[in-house]
């Protein structure tokens, strides 16, 4: 019986969340564990796709999400200088293709929608993993604040830095990719007058501006950039930027870009990691999502999608095929998201998604509910 097993998310972000929230649905006895002291409007901007809005259909937030995220028609790259159209593919205007809503939002506010769907008893704030043990009776979790707790089966939802992957695998520094991006969240206001489009990638060889609104009321607007950088210093999360920094970066763009440059108040400059594939996604009663397993860079704006695929995938695993048997189960996740998942994330490495004119229903028109478990 589902009842009868407890299940701990290590990591309340976005794939956590949604894991924890599945879980709890399908009767599952689930603890959630998050570092930080308490919930907060943290990150900038994300985008989900139709892939993850059926996901949010299934926590009964697909409407909330709806009614405070902007719904562009249209994804649009353009060239740098001249602003040309690269490539105008279809998102909303095609709505009934994808049988969902493309959407994008404050990662915050989404962040926060989530975690309503999360019975509030389950979460545990200021629980920082610093060790993990299997025994006979199930998982001990050592947090930094002296606490011990005992588990099931430990889910290791905790990002990039992964405490849990590196239990399982041990330590190894993530990789800087050579890019590094700026961001920045906007009044929309400032842009007043400006044929500001809802979604919109500038592409030049070597760098390039994504930029799209964060609501609803198309109030605030939000950029972030890749750019080439030759090092990142260790163990620096992010640093504070210029508008000056940005500007001699994208000397030439298009007018357009200049505007949104200079209408920034405040612009952050963050590294951009990754790992190689690893070489195994469980072991024993502990199993790997979403960043902890296959983090990308962020240029499909799928990173967060395949960890909430992931966590949809992992419950459903759990439901269906059972739990007498969990290296099987496990496998069974691994298997049907392992294709999936390293062919976004070698497709968002490579910074081509949409820059010219391609069907990405392989991408917006899956549907994590439709495949075969037993297949």
């Amino acid at each position: 019986m589902a009842e009868a097993l407890r299940i701990g998310i290590i990591g309340a972000g976005l794939g956590g969340t949604a894991a924890a929230g599945l879980l709890q649905r399908a009767g599952f006895d689930v603890t959630l564990y998050e570092q930080a002291p308490s919930f907060s409007r943290l990150g900038a901007g994300i985008q989900f796709g139709p892939n993850v809005m059926k996901t949010m259909r299934r926590l009964g937030l697909e409407q909330k999400i709806e009614e405070v995220s902007c719904h562009p028609d249209y994804w649009f790259s353009r060239n740098w200088d001249d602003g040309a159209y690269l490539s105008r593919i279809p998102l909303n205007a095609e709505h009934d293709r994808y049988a969902a809503t493309y959407i994008t939002i404050h990662r915050g506010d989404v962040h926060e929608i989530m975690i309503g769907a999360v019975d509030p008893a389950l979460i545990r704030f200021g629980k920082k993993l610093v060790d993990l043990e299997e025994t006979a009776a199930g998982v001990v979790l050592s947090f930094e604040d002296g606490s011990v707790d005992t588990v099931d089966i430990v889910v290791g939802a905790d990002g990039l830095n992964s405490r849990v992957r590196e239990k399982l695998l041990g330590p190894e520094d993530p990789l800087f990719t050579g890019w590094v991006g700026h961001r920045a969240i906007i009044p929309a206001s400032r842009l007043s007058g400006l044929d500001v489009e809802p979604c919109v990638k500038w592409w030049s060889a070597d760098r390039h501006m994504m930029a799209y609104f964060l609501d609803r009321n198309c109030s605030e607007f939000y950029f972030v950039t890749g750019e080439p950088a030759e090092s990142w210093p260790r163990g620096v999360a992010w640093v504070p930027s210029t508008r000056e920094e940005m500007q001699a970066s994208f000397k030439g763009y298009h007018p357009l870009v200049q505007a949104y440059i200079e209408a920034a108040d405040t612009i952050t400059k963050w590294p951009l990691f990754t790992r190689n594939p690893l070489p195994l996604w469980h072991k024993g009663r502990i199993v790997l999502l979403g960043d902890a397993c296959h983090p990308m860079k962020p240029h499909m704006a799928q990173g967060a999608a395949m960890a909430i695929e992931d966590a949809a995938m992992l419950t459903r695993c759990l439901s269906e095929l059972g739990t007498a048997d969990l290296g099987a189960t496990f496998e069974a996740y691994r298997t049907h998201r392992i294709e999936r998942a390293s062919r976004v994330q070698q497709v968002s490495n490579a910074n081509t998604w949409l820059r010219a004119d391609e069907d990405p229903f392989w991408v917006y028109g899956y549907d994590i509910y439709g495949v075969d478990l037993r297949g």
